[in-house]
């Protein structure tokens, strides 16, 4: 990859993979503090009385808890805070999407493009004949399965079922808040990084607009918000909640947008994060016992996961499949441009291909497979309005100058965004086959991934793609 983007990137609790840790890191006990209990190591008889339990999650012998540690005896570990930070979720800064004046910036000298036209993650895997620069030319993945009766948990900061592109994918009656303040599941406070990861899964185009609307991987399969977001802080011991929630509400595929970031992933620093990955590795087994899958985004740290000092979680627990992120430079930008920007993803137009190595993602051991997460070089973003079309579009909500919020679109990128390309497909893989199991979902995404610029390093088993493995499926 060029140097330029080589460059070490603050990452201020941008992507909720690489959001910082809060107060929860501290090893200290107090009368307050929330921890995990491990029932393989404690007796729940001798659990004190005065210790309140958050979640029951005793199908995985696990027990969220608020009191004084101290006083359990046995293995506990301290619950996580994932504190955002602000709401720049992503790798970079997010990106508001195009103005609807009629105007815009474009190189389609007809007209400004419409939001699809953006969609170089859907358009370069042939998600639909919407998405393509050839019409009625080829059968694509939503000739063949649209996701269809399956169900996506997105656990994250919430999902604002109110745009237009989200209207009835939502299932309210199953979405939760699982965090401990009083709303609902909607997001609160936390911004759009839920509706993002959700319209990137299940979007439906379904925006009469000017600009049109965009479209997900699976957009005819349920979503079910779980918000673990309470503000900026989240609790991993909600998320972990969640999962359990979720497969028993018959989820097909979890979405987890979230872990913990570096500097905590080093367990000589930081011996705690064994314990945490027991937890972490118990509460997958009775997930996928369920039969659901699990996808984690890989994090926002440029780090190498596979030294044995090395400890990402979620990721690198038994059971979590770990998503990469890649994406181009260039995509209409830079001089390569054409002006038809349906082809802005062919020939020799981009600077890097979409399937090269997003200049953050991690990588190592822990993959599984890679997909689209966006990319950026960052000198252009700063400078060059439509370099931001290297991010990933999708639905978001804005508020405007009376305070209402209104739906919206923007880019942002992350491994938090390649992760729900990869949820998206296991929901079109379930779709096609009802009965496969979490590991036959995970095998065949594995077994049709393409070979990529990085190699298994950066991609795992390889690249997602879709057309090879609808096919199979």
């Amino acid at each position: 990859m060029a140097q330029h983007r080589r460059a070490f990137l603050r990452l201020a609790g941008t992507a909720l993979g690489a959001a910082t840790l809060g107060a929860g890191t501290a090893m200290a006990s107090t009368s307050d503090s929330r921890f995990f209990i491990n029932l393989r190591d404690v007796d729940r008889s001798e659990v004190p009385d005065d210790i309140e339990i958050i979640h029951d999650l005793s199908q995985a012998d696990v027990l969220v808890a608020r009191g004084d540690q101290e006083r359990v005896n046995g293995t506990t570990v301290a619950d996580r805070v994932i504190d955002l930070g602000d709401d720049r979720t992503g790798a970079v800064k997010s990106r508001d999407g195009p103005t609807t004046d009629g105007k815009g910036s474009s190189h389609n000298h007809d007209g400004p493009p419409k939001n699809s036209e953006f969609q170089w993650d859907k358009r370069i895997q042939g998600v639909s004949n919407e998405l393509t620069d050839k019409p009625g030319g080829g059968k694509s993945i939503h000739d063949t399965t649209t996701g269809a009766g399956t169900r996506v948990a997105v656990v994250d900061s919430g999902v604002y079922d109110a745009h237009p592109d989200l209207a009835d994918v939502v299932n309210d009656e199953l979405s939760e808040n699982v965090s401990e303040d009083e709303y609902d599941w909607r997001p609160n406070g936390a911004g759009s990084h839920g509706t993002h990861v959700a319209g990137i899964i299940a979007a439906t185009n379904s925006n009469d607009g000017p600009d049109g609307g965009v479209l997900g991987t699976a957009p005819d399969t349920e979503i079910v918000s779980y918000r673990m977001f309470s503000g900026e802080e989240g609790k991993q011991g909600d998320g972990y909640a969640a999962w359990v929630k979720a497969a028993e509400a018959d989820c097909d595929v979890i979405n987890y947008s979230v872990g913990f970031p570096a500097p905590y992933v080093y367990v000589d620093q930081y011996p705690f994060l064994t314990e945490e990955l027991r937890i972490a590795e118990q509460i997958a087994a009775y997930v996928r016992s369920q039969g659901t899958v699990i996808v984690n985004s890989a994090g926002n740290d440029s780090l190498n996961m596979s030294p044995e000092n090395t400890l990402s979680i979620p990721t690198e627990a038994e059971g979590v499949f770990g998503v990469a992120a890649t994406g181009p430079i260039g995509c209409g930008w830079g001089g390569k441009h054409s002006d038809n920007e349906a082809k802005w993803l062919t020939g020799n137009r981009l600077e890097d291909p979409t399937d090269s190595p997003a200049f953050y993602t991690n990588y190592g051991s822990a993959v599984d497979v890679s997909a689209a997460g966006g990319d950026a070089d960052l000198d252009a973003l700063d400078s060059i309005p439509e370099a931001g079309r290297d991010l990933v579009y999708s639905t978001i909500y804005e508020t405007d100058e009376d305070g209402n919020i209104i739906p919206a679109y923007g880019w942002k990128a992350g491994t938090s965004m390649a992760a729900p390309q990869v949820a998206g497909a296991a929901a079109l893989v379930r779709s096609l086959r009802p009965d496969a199991s979490v590991e036959e979902v995970e095998s065949l995404i594995q077994e049709t991934a393409s070979s990529a610029p990085g190699g298994e390093l950066y991609h795992g088993a390889g690249h997602l793609d879709l057309k090879r493995l609808v096919k199979r499926a």
